[in-house]
């Protein structure tokens, strides 16, 4: 080892003590209290392991930002609070800051975007926090959060990428070990990675034998991007329904630690987490939001490929704070998650009897949802939803009996168009190139919407001068923004001009055109 190489290592375990030291003394039970860690037997039963949840729900704030938040504001010197603190968030960290500063007599100002929901307003509020309703968006809410930090003095409390934060929420790994002190496998929902972080950082020391896994979004995985390219790097755009992990880029201090910690990270992707909504409501009933459950989904991922059994495997449910409109949304999507429903387009032919012979062919399956509008055409298209025992085979075999019987079939399962707008658009054709010149085609869009009073008509004053709008599905999950599907007359003149005003815009947006659902269902 050359003297360079020793001094890093050195340094590394240097690091390693000092956080070791602070997450052991870090006074956070002034205010958070020490969650259970509850066994779910039926889930255990089913996956042939031991499965534990770590319950952050318990908190006071029912999230495990509390943590973190107190951590850092007890270890401000009297200038630093003087002028009170400040942070932009639209969630958990909100109320874990504005109790922990309430706790500690300091003032606290959180930044919310408009579009935040009126129950996580009111719970700032409650907790003591000051709120300021400011933009549309989070990244609006963040920069005014740095303007007023700046203006008035205040202190700028990080939701994740701060040491002390980070010790805080390290404090959860802590109390695991003490609860389960030889847990095999510990799955870690990531956003920003403050959590992962700091529980990596801790269970590699005292437990180095346990596997630290990370679980993110499939559509929010900023760790995965950032293992990828070496370095945290921006995505492009993060995902709307797990919003408490839809963060664009992965933390400097955060990443530094989990790429030494953690052993693998896992994506999820929406129905996956809806089905572990389910799970964990049926065992403690207890209704998790979808950045809470996201570890039990990684879980249950890591179970359907491994070949390990017996083993106890950790989950945190990370937050509990679940937005009530989101519960429609959750209980359709839950069962394409557990692999109990197949969503199928097929053809079959316009004539007398023929759903009859259909059903014939499912079998004794159920059909949890048949849309069909009749056309005039020698066969028909019919969006189809059939009830599984749970397995991926259990599909393939169905969709080899409806080939096998020669209907044309495509399987819309994973198919997100599908899901979310077509199945309530089916009744409808397009006619756009019967009525109008060759050059005009209808070009499909899907668009994320801010839910504020005035982003339709935006929407309208921007596209609706330029083109014709022939197509408009919109689709709210209980989000800050809502699912949009548009279709817009665009001849090859006006091509140019129209994608100027898209990206004027401002949303959100990618084309759907080809989408298989599009041209099954609302093609011409």
């Amino acid at each position: 080892m050359t003297n360079l190489q020793s001094q890093e290592l050195l340094a590394q375990q240097s690091e390693q003590l000092n956080y070791l030291r602070r997450i052991l003394l870090a006074p956070i039970y002034d205010v958070a209290v020490e969650t259970d860690l509850t066994l779910l037997t039926k889930l255990s039963a089913r996956l042939n392991n031991q499965v534990y949840l770590k319950r952050e729900d318990q908190q006071p704030v029912h999230s495990f930002k509390l943590r973190g938040a107190y951590n850092k504001l007890s270890n401000l010197n009297e200038a630093e609070c003087i002028h009170g603190v400040i942070a932009a968030s639209a969630g958990n960290h909100a109320q874990g800051l504005a109790l922990a500063a309430n706790k500690l007599g300091i003032k606290a100002t959180i930044v919310m975007p408009k579009t935040t929901p009126d129950i996580k307003v009111d719970n700032v509020r409650r907790f003591g926090g000051e709120v300021r309703l400011v933009g549309h968006s989070f990244n609006e809410a963040q920069e005014a959060s740095i303007k007023y930090a700046e203006a008035e003095s205040k202190t700028l409390i990080h939701p994740f990428d701060d040491v002390d934060v980070i010790v805080g929420q390290g404090t959860v790994a802590k109390e695991l070990l003490q609860q389960l002190p030889n847990a095999d496998v510990v799955f870690v929902p990531v956003g920003g990675g403050g959590l992962l972080a700091g529980m990596a950082v801790y269970l590699k020391q005292l437990s180095p034998n346990t596997k630290i896994i990370g679980v993110e979004a499939q559509d929010s995985a900023c760790l995965k991007a950032a293992l990828a390219a070496g370095k945290p790097v921006d995505l492009p755009q993060v995902g709307l329904f797990a919003d408490g992990v839809a963060v664009k880029r992965i933390g400097k201090y955060t990443f530094d630690l989990i790429k030494r910690y953690c052993d693998e990270v896992i994506t999820v992707t929406t129905d996956e987490i809806c089905a572990s909504i389910k799970d964990i409501f049926e065992q403690t009933r207890v209704i998790a939001e979808p950045a809470g459950a996201l570890s039990l989904a990684g879980l249950q991922k890591y179970c359907a490929t491994s070949e390990h059994s017996d083993q106890s495997l950790v989950a945190i449910l990370s937050g509990a704070n679940m937005n009530f409109h989101s519960l429609r949304y959750v209980s359709e999507r839950c069962e394409l998650g557990e692999k109990r429903e197949a969503v199928l387009a097929v053809t079959i032919p316009e004539e007398k009897g023929s759903f009859k012979r259909f059903c014939q062919t499912i079998g004794n399956r159920a059909i949890t949802e048949f849309n069909y509008r009749y056309t005039g055409e020698p066969s028909a298209n019919v969006f189809v939803g059939v009830r599984l025992s749970g397995s991926v085979e259990e599909r393939q075999q169905l969709l080899n009996e409806l080939a096998s019987a020669n209907y044309q079939v495509n399987d819309f399962t994973d198919n997100e168009l599908a899901k979310l707008h077509v199945r309530y658009m089916i009744g409808g054709k397009n006619s756009v190139n019967e009525k109008t010149a060759d050059n005009v085609n209808e070009r499909i869009f899907s668009f994320e919407f801010p839910e504020h009073p005035g982003a339709l008509e935006k929407f309208l004053d921007a596209m609706g001068e330029i083109v014709n709008i022939t197509l408009f599905h919109y689709r709210n999950h209980g989000a800050a923004f809502g699912q949009v599907l548009a279709g817009f007359e665009v001849s090859s003149d006006k091509e140019s001009e129209f994608f100027q005003h898209l990206n004027a815009l401002g949303y959100q947006f990618q084309e759907a055109t080809n989408n298989l659902a599009y041209q099954a269902f609302l093609n011409k």
